[in-house]
Formats: C-alpha cells, structure tokens, sequence
C-alpha cells in the first residue's frame, strides 16, 4: 500500500540535486513494486502523466506503455511533441491513437458545456479501455497523481478519465510523484530531461479546446482557434511575456461579426484573448498587456487565420468572470 501521507520532514524538491536523489528513490521503488510486469498509462502529453513517463521509462524502459489519445481538441504541435519526445527520443512504448473523428463527430452539433465535458470524458475512457483490453499481462495502472490531489479528492486524481475505467479491469496503482506539489514535478521533470515546453506547460483543461470553441464544435471554428492560439503563444513568448503571465489563451465563440476584407463585406468570427494571472486559481487578475504586443498578434490573426475578422481583450478579473469561458 502506498503511503499517500507526505512526511513532516520532507524537504521541498527545489533544485536538481534534490531532484535526482528523488528520481533515484523512485526508480528504486517503482523496480520493487512492479518486478518484471508492466505498466499502463494515459499519456495526456501534460506535466505530470509526462513526468510520470519520464520516470518509469528510466525505471522499467519498455515495460511501461503509454498510450495517447489524440481527441482532436490538443493544442497545435502537443501530440506531434508527444510522439516525437517519447517514442523518437526516449524510445518509449507509445501506442498512438487518433481518435479526432470519433470524438468530432460525437460533438456535433452539441452547444451545452456541461454535456460536452461528459461527452469527452466519457468517451476518452471508452478509447482508452478499448487499447488496454488489447493488451495482455498489465498488472499496473500508472497515473500523475500529485500531492493536491490527494488533498483534494481522497487520493485519486479526479479530472483523469483513467480514474473511470471500467470495475473489472484490476490494476495495482503506480504514483511516483503523488508526494510532490506541482512546481516540484515540474524540477524533477527537467532533471528527467524533458523539454521545457512540456514540463512548463499551462494549465489545460481535460476537454482541451473543446471548451473554447464555444458553442457546438465546428471542424473549421476549431482550426481557427487552433492556429489563434498559436500564434499568441508565440508571440507571448517572443515578448517575454510567456514567463510573466500564469495563463493565456484564445476563445472562439459561436458567432458572427461583419467586417471588410480585401474591399469586400466579411462575416466571420471573432478571437477573443484571455490572459490571467493568480495565485490559487480561486482568484485571477487580468494583466495590462504593452499595446505594440497586442497589435502584432492582431495582425498576425486577422492575415494569418482564416474566418476572423476581429480580435478582442477579455478585461474581466475571477472573480466575476471564470478563468475558461465554458
């Protein structure tokens, strides 16, 4: 059983050094717990399934498989990075499944948040129940399990769909970083090696763009906020502004605004920008971005992305206003 009780006594991992004595102790106790069995895990390409990975595959190599589900709603580039770091770079056992279709077309037409989130959910659970059912000797369940997790929800980590697999499929649990608090996974992730755009990664919520394509999910309104949000990363990074801000991110909401594009009358969508910053997610401040940054990733929006016609600033602090919009 493990212990889910951080000791008294545990120091925070904050630098390297102590990152490396805690991968050792883990590699040590993920080799006694698991022997020569293997290990499933959800690879979501987010900090802590990815550390997690980083670890076990140090641990136990190929004993470890990892599978990713592409839902279709993953930022630009995340699951082209989470093939390329572990299965090109870290030689992991990486199942790959695009599931885009399956899930594009479960949503259509569907507008209501709440359904869409179970929707998402509950079919990522049937994806990823149907990959393990085609495995054979996994005897452990890895997750990303993390300290607050704990706190928070008796000690399983409730936004990770693998927490509804189905009752029959026993797994023992394998949570090597379910002591640790986010900023400390994500010390121990760079000392694993891993790049840091995966182990700096924002906040992303389980639907992914799902709950920023506002309204029911088009194919080419989900292109749009795809490349939006691109773009603003990177040019939130280009500025500095990337390490300053806690949060950011684009909205496509399900309508129309009238606009002129090459002398012609446009109706197309618009982007909204959201940039947060805050302590404890129950409160966020929206912070004052330098006028020059805003126009280029205008510009850049309005020549660069498809069906947009305008682009707005979300001024509104948490609260009244929550951090996603759905």
């Amino acid at each position: 059983m493990q212990n889910n009780v951080r000791p008294t006594d545990m120091k925070r991992i904050s630098t390297p050094a102590l990152a490396e004595a805690f991968i050792a102790q883990q590699v040590k106790e993920v080799r006694e717990q698991v022997g020569d069995k293997k290990v499933l895990l959800a690879l979501s390409g987010g900090v802590d399934s990815s550390v997690v990975a980083a670890l076990l595959i140090k641990a136990i190599g190929k004993q470890l498989v990892c599978v990713h589900v592409n839902h279709g709603l993953m930022r630009k580039g995340e699951s082209e990075q989470v093939v390329e770091v572990f299965r090109n770079q870290l030689d992991a056992n990486l199942i790959y499944v695009d599931a885009t279709d399956r899930f594009l077309d479960l949503l259509s037409g569907v507008d209501e948040p709440e359904r869409k989130r179970k929707i998402i959910g509950g079919e990522f659970i049937k994806v990823f129940d149907e990959e393990a059912r085609k495995l054979e000797g996994i005897d452990f369940l890895a997750q990303g399990t993390i300290y607050p997790d704990i706190l928070e929800s008796d000690g399983v980590k409730a936004h990770h769909n693998v927490g509804g697999l189905p009752e029959d499929m026993q797994f023992e649990l394998v949570e090597p970083v379910r002591l640790l608090f986010k900023d400390e996974v994500r010390v121990v992730g760079k000392a694993l090696g891993l790049p840091v755009s995966m182990v700096e990664r924002q906040p992303f919520p389980g639907p992914g763009l799902g709950v920023r394509c506002l309204g029911a999910i088009t194919r080419d309104r989900l292109a749009a906020l795809r490349e939006s949000d691109a773009i603003l990363r990177e040019e939130f990074g280009n500025s500095g502004l990337a390490d300053q801000i806690w949060q950011f991110f684009t909205v496509v909401p399900d309508m129309r605004a009238t606009g002129v594009r090459e002398g012609k009358r446009a109706y197309d969508w618009p982007v909204i920008i959201r940039a947060v910053n805050t302590v404890d997610a129950m409160t966020a401040t929206v912070p004052e971005i330098a006028w020059p940054v805003l126009k280029t990733v205008t510009d850049r929006i309005l020549s660069e992305v498809p069906g947009v016609c305008r682009v707005l600033y979300d001024l509104t602090p948490k609260p009244v206003g929550t951090i996603e919009w759905e």
